[in-house]
């Protein structure tokens, strides 16, 4: 049954963002920088030959994984951070690889606080009432204070590389109570599924930079919610033999990013 109070509530808080006046040129010039497919991923190419200095020359804000899916990687403020199998967190080597990252010069078209408690679904919904189109790409950063936060993050691999299904099997799950930090994340349209992630791809990080990981629920107590939409996607593919080789489409492709991205 849906709960009318929460629905209520997050048409009031899109409504309260609607009237902010939207920046529309910074809307224009924002693009998506991304390298690899998520396909790929699931399908277990996880070496890449771009290094997180390069990522930095096509945004200031983003995530991914390292290679051999070492990690989770959040971006902000040009910081890169690596998000480990143990739930910690560090500063990102410039020479660092990835197989697989969303980078974008992130300029917020709407901005807003969030007073009120709100579950990862109501965020959500309000993301989607701002945006309004689900054909259109956004970007969005969350700093606030919150409840808890539940992450994943998977195990460094080795060759043979196993697919993300097998890999992620017996992924660590961490639940960060009361932290204060910041999401970093993107919404992407429904017909990119296999390119990106169809929908909601979170990365979390705590306030001491020393943990966070890939995103699988929270509750927000407070919060300032910046959102850039996005309508320009610039993709450069791997060049790898493992690449070339990988199986990018299937019939399960969908149900294996689901069930891997959460």
């Amino acid at each position: 049954m849906e709960n009318t109070d929460a629905c209520s509530c997050v048409h009031e808080i899109a409504k309260s963002f609607a009237n902010l006046k939207e920046r529309e040129a910074d809307h224009d010039l924002a693009e998506i920088y991304q390298t690899s497919l998520m396909s790929a991923l699931i399908d277990g190419v996880y070496e890449g030959s771009v290094r997180i200095a390069e990522l930095l020359e096509h945004g200031d804000f983003g995530l991914g994984t390292f290679n051999d899916l070492d990690g989770e990687l959040v971006a902000f403020d040009s910081e890169v951070h690596q998000l480990r199998e143990d739930g910690s967190a560090r500063v990102a080597s410039m020479d660092q690889k990835t197989p697989f990252a969303v980078m974008t010069r992130f300029r917020p078209t709407i901005c807003g606080e969030l007073s009120t408690a709100l579950h990862k679904r109501d965020v959500q919904d309000i993301i989607d009432k701002l945006v309004a189109s689900p054909n259109l790409f956004c970007a969005f950063r969350i700093d606030g204070r919150f409840e808890h936060v539940e992450t994943r993050t998977v195990p460094r691999q080795t060759e043979p590389y196993r697919p993300m299904l097998q890999a992620i099997e017996r992924q660590p799950v961490f639940r960060f109570e009361e932290t204060s930090g910041t999401l970093v994340g993107f919404r992407c349209p429904p017909y990119v599924q296999g390119i990106n992630v169809a929908g909601f791809h979170v990365h979390y990080i705590t306030d001491d930079r020393r943990g966070g990981g890939h995103v699988l629920d929270y509750r927000l107590l407070e919060g300032k919610l910046e959102v850039a939409k996005i309508s320009k996607l610039r993709i450069d593919l791997p060049r790898t033999v493992s690449f070339q080789q990988a199986t990018l489409h299937s019939d399960e492709m969908s149900q294996a990013i689901e069930a891997a991205e959460g």
